[in-house]
């Protein structure tokens, strides 16, 4: 994730695609069926007089929130719950759409949401407590606490877990590659069992910021380790009592009721919509479940500092830096970023079906949540919204509207463009009459010259034509290096050619092998439990799939295939070796045992 969040949410679909999915809300009806207006229980009463005393003042404001979550409204919809706090008052909270489409429940501001990775701040919070106490120190080498980890040669510390610096690998699509689907249980077992086999980083440690899970539920087993206390107690009893969020816990078991939950869902083939919840028995880098009352109890915890003090709370709210001395735009757990010319400080989380974002603009004592229940809502562009009405007269200017570019000049920039830095590939085409990558949800905004916006900030640069070199895509999204691409020219090879690819593949690493077989006349690479994934072929040795991202096939000095690497945004060059003939499985791949869900580290 980068740039801004609206940024990195279009990013993140673009790059991770289905493997990203395992990893990974409104009622406007009219009055007398307004869903939000429910109050199921007496703390509701309370928020719900607040909220009906705070739009006694200008209702033009709150009129135009609920024209914002517009979309989101009635009986036939997931939605979102939004909370608006100024000066640490509550000063709006609304439901809209509904909390259980299958049992007509509504959405209101006390319904409980998973937040996904809006619980990393938290994660963050309970690991300074502790080195506040003087039980660890940011700067010490995680193996001291988690000594099954394996020695890569160079240290990476506590601190680089939290600011994603550390290079380890994606825990999710790690899990993906060695055979669990995205419905499937995954638990704290799994997690340390697939990042204990891994022998390689995706970078050495601290030289680069890479948004990573990995690291946050890593900083959850050392919150345990080192405080006695598994981080549900821990930041139970340390963060969520003394500030009165009597609603929030981090979830441990996948089984257990939560009264006033949410489902969540995503489209259904055909229309209507499907449930998407996550299965997760682990925590630390997601399972946050809480209401927008409660995160802005905590977000003013920014400002008076009650629980662990302004010094921590300082400390949360700094950027990491590079050893380089680079900051990388990110604290605790938190995005420091602005808004149209206004210092931010918040998160976004997407999971399953799951989607949130909180954002607080401090000098401005402002903040906004947005919890929402639908796939296709992207709840980090209405909190911008939001954000717009109450402070819009104190904003630099939107940003610029995009121009019209002719539809030959939108063909010429289509294409393959892949990083030699990454080994990451993006796709364009021309859909609609405007560019974009391909599956996005959303095109790219012309600004002219070659230049393209996605979301808020995130900038698409694209060099000039060039008789001598191919055309180069720089993308600035957030971080503090941009990410440089060269459009691939490299002659696609022959369909005659492609069944010297075939065989068997391995990876030690995932504890997996991997079948390439030629089908109507396509490259499919199978293994235990997932679909087919279907290589495309873009340049020379080079392939494409929506379900791995990268495919790279490397060779001997002769010339020979012996092997192939995998990447994507999180994970670089895993490789697999080719089997000889004679240690080929014979079983078929589908018929592979499932994952048990118990491996133990």
């Amino acid at each position: 994730m980068f740039g801004s969040n609206v940024g990195r949410f279009q990013a993140a679909i673009t790059s991770l695609g289905s493997m990203g999915a395992l990893m990974l809300a409104c009622s406007g009806a009219p009055e007398g069926q307004r869903r939000g207006s429910v109050v199921p229980t007496p703390e509701a009463a309370v928020v719900h007089a607040q909220t009906q005393a705070a739009s006694a003042g200008p209702p033009d404001r709150h009129t135009q929130v609920d024209a914002i979550f517009a979309p989101w409204t009635g009986k036939t919809t997931p939605g979102c719950a939004v909370g608006i706090s100024r000066d640490g008052t509550l000063d709006y909270a609304r439901g809209y759409g509904m909390a259980n489409l299958e049992y007509d429940a509504a959405i209101t501001p006390e319904s409980i949401f998973h937040v996904a990775s809006i619980s990393k701040q938290f994660t963050a919070f309970s690991i300074r407590l502790l080195e506040q106490e003087g039980k660890l120190s940011l700067s010490d080498d995680i193996r001291t606490y988690l000594p099954e980890m394996p020695d890569y040669g160079k240290k990476i510390s506590i601190a680089d877990l939290i600011h994603h610096t550390s290079g380890l690998r994606e825990q999710g699509q790690l899990l993906n590659l060695a055979g669990w689907r995205g419905d499937d249980l995954s638990t704290e077992a799994d997690m340390l069992w697939a990042l204990t086999k891994q022998r390689g980083l995706n970078y050495e440690p601290g030289t680069e910021p890479l948004y990573n899970n990995a690291g946050y539920t890593l900083l959850s087993v050392i919150v345990k380790r080192v405080s006695g206390q598994s981080l549900r107690a821990f930041a139970d009893a340390r963060i969520f009592k003394p500030l009165g969020m009597t609603d929030t816990h981090f979830h441990d078991d996948h089984t257990e009721i939560v009264p006033r939950r949410t489902s969540a869902y995503r489209p259904r083939a055909g229309g209507g919509w499907s449930v998407s919840i996550p299965v997760y028995d682990h925590y630390g880098s997601t399972s946050l479940f809480t209401t927008v009352g409660d995160l802005l109890k905590w977000e003013e915890n920014f400002v008076h500092a009650r629980v662990g003090g302004r010094a921590l709370v300082t400390a949360m709210q700094t950027s990491g830096t590079l050893k380089s001395g680079v900051a990388t735009g990110y604290g605790s757990g938190l995005w420091l970023e602005t808004y149209r010319g206004l210092r931010t400080v918040g998160h976004s989380g997407m999971d399953a079906g799951y989607r949130a974002d909180v954002i607080t603009f401090p000098d401005q004592r402002l903040a906004i949540v947005a919890l929402c229940n639908g796939a296709t809502i992207a709840p980090d562009e209405l909190t911008r919204k939001v954000a717009d009405v109450y402070l819009g007269d104190r904003m630099d200017a939107a940003p610029p509207p995009a121009v019209k570019v002719p539809e030959a000049e939108l063909s010429a920039l289509a294409g393959v463009y892949w990083s030699p830095f990454s080994d990451e590939v993006v796709r364009l085409e021309v859909k609609d009459g405007a560019l974009r990558s391909i599956d996005a949800p959303s095109p790219l905004v012309p600004l002219g010259d070659g230049v393209f916006r996605m979301g808020d900030t995130a900038k698409w640069q694209f060099s000039a034509p060039a008789a001598d070199a191919p055309r180069e895509l720089r993308i600035t999204d957030g971080w503090p290096t941009p990410r440089i691409f060269t459009r691939v020219t490299a002659a696609v090879p022959a369909a005659s050619t492609l069944a010297a690819f075939e065989g068997s593949y391995r990876i030690d690493e995932v504890d997996m092998t991997y079948t390439l077989r030629m089908t109507d006349g396509k490259l499919k690479l199978r293994w235990p439990r997932q679909k087919e994934a279907t290589l495309e072929a873009i340049g020379g040795d080079r392939f494409v799939s929506d379900m791995l991202g990268t495919v790279t096939f490397t060779r001997t000095a002769s010339g020979e295939v012996d092997g192939l690497t995998i990447s994507n945004r999180r994970l670089r060059r895993l490789r697999a070796r080719r089997l000889p003939a004679a240690e080929a499985p014979a079983a078929r791949a589908d018929k592979a045992p499932k994952p048990t869900s118990l491996v133990k580290p």
